[in-house]
């Protein structure tokens, strides 16, 4: 039987809605384990983050599995390492990956995500003052928050389906903050992509049967200090991810004898209620709009050895009173270059307001192991 495109992904759509309207009775919060929405490698970030229909490199494991087994798809190994500092060196963002080919003809890869957001040496000042009130700085101990994902991916080629390629990611989240709480959590992503000619069309289902996160607090590390304090008790929960979907699309377009501009266009479907700084919502739904070009340029054997990048993300509605709305829009730019089998890509990207200095210069590099 023949599938066509937009058959397949009405039906991986179909999933989302099908297990948004199941019963949960764990705790459905809108943004858990939100940094997984943050990103990976510096060529995506000066994008806007627009990777769904474009990546089909050692990254693709992260922002679309079916990537990974696209017809442009590598049939090397490949590693790819990420270092990122957000809120002015507060919190440190590391990424690493690693993909190969599980055949030569490479319709088939595997790969290996691994990503961490911490705050370190943070001060533990619980113990600070004494029963007599007096201060014992010596009593100052630090500590981490950090969140950990470890993302196994899967991806292949159907030969019964021409220009396709599918992918599923298995997450396995670790979540914790010193020796007061952690969590553990599993999810499931899938995916396809389609390619034809310079056209592009990508389809993720995040978190597809939802994402439970168990949290553990071992109150007996802060249980005096809360009640002295009037605080209350954090009980032992359970946090649930709901279903999301981005959907993406791209053109390829050569303006030059050596020269190709890229576009890409992403949304990026919620369904756990409205986000209030979403540009688009209504009911339980959200979508957040997201682009990116990309000018590259090739060399004698047709390889892309050089990029100029730009992209806006973040389009939202600020609230800063009651009457007064505004939207804003956050640019992002970069650059990068290959020399023999290293990639090094470098993006300026703004996770929040200009006007507080919060940009993040980010740097990536990606490493292809030929024999």
């Amino acid at each position: 039987m023949k599938i066509n495109f937009v058959s397949l992904f009405a039906v991986l759509f179909g999933l989302v809605l099908h297990v948004e309207a199941q019963e949960v009775k764990s705790e459905a919060r809108k943004h858990a384990n939100e940094f997984l929405n943050i990103g990976v490698g510096a060529r995506a970030a000066a994008m806007g983050n627009a990777q769904t229909a474009v990546a089909d490199d050692v990254t693709a494991g992260y922002w679309n599995p079916a990537g990974l087994a696209a017809p442009n798809a590598s049939l090397y190994p490949e590693l790819a390492l990420q270092h990122a500092a957000y809120f002015a060196n507060i919190a440190n963002y590391n990424y690493a990956a690693f993909t190969l080919p599980v055949d030569s003809a490479g319709l088939r890869r595997f790969g290996i995500s691994l990503i961490r957001l911490g705050i370190d040496d943070i001060p533990n000042t619980l113990q600070l003052v004494n029963p007599d009130g007096s201060i014992d700085v010596d009593k100052i101990q630090s500590f981490s928050a950090s969140d950990f994902a470890a993302i196994f991916s899967y991806a292949w080629q159907p030969r019964s389906l021409k220009n396709f390629s599918l992918g599923a990611n298995a997450k396995v989240i670790y979540r914790g903050a010193g020796r007061f709480a952690n969590a553990w959590g599993f999810g499931i992503d899938v995916a396809a992509r389609y390619h034809y000619k310079r056209l592009g069309l990508g389809l993720v289902i995040k978190d597809l049967t939802n994402t439970y996160t168990a949290w553990t607090f071992n109150t007996e590390t802060f249980e005096d200090e809360f009640i002295n304090a009037g605080q209350e008790i954090p009980a032992n929960r359970v946090e649930l991810t709901r279903p999301s979907a981005r959907f993406g699309i791209s053109y390829d377009l050569k303006i030059a004898r050596r020269i190709n501009l890229l576009a890409a266009l992403d949304a990026d479907m919620f369904f756990d209620g409205q986000r209030v700084s979403s540009i688009i919502k209504g009911g339980s739904f959200s979508l957040d709009p997201h682009m990116g070009l990309e000018l590259s340029y090739t060399d004698n054997s047709n390889r892309k050895v050089a990029f100029l990048r730009g992209g806006v993300y973040n389009l939202q509605y600020l609230e800063l009173d009651e009457d007064d709305t505004i939207s804003e829009i956050f640019p992002t730019a970069g650059m990068g270059f290959v020399i023999k089998n290293f990639q090094i890509d470098y993006a300026l990207s703004n996770i929040g307001d200009f006007s507080t200095n919060l940009h993040s210069h980010i740097v990536s590099v990606r490493i292809f192991i030929k024999n």
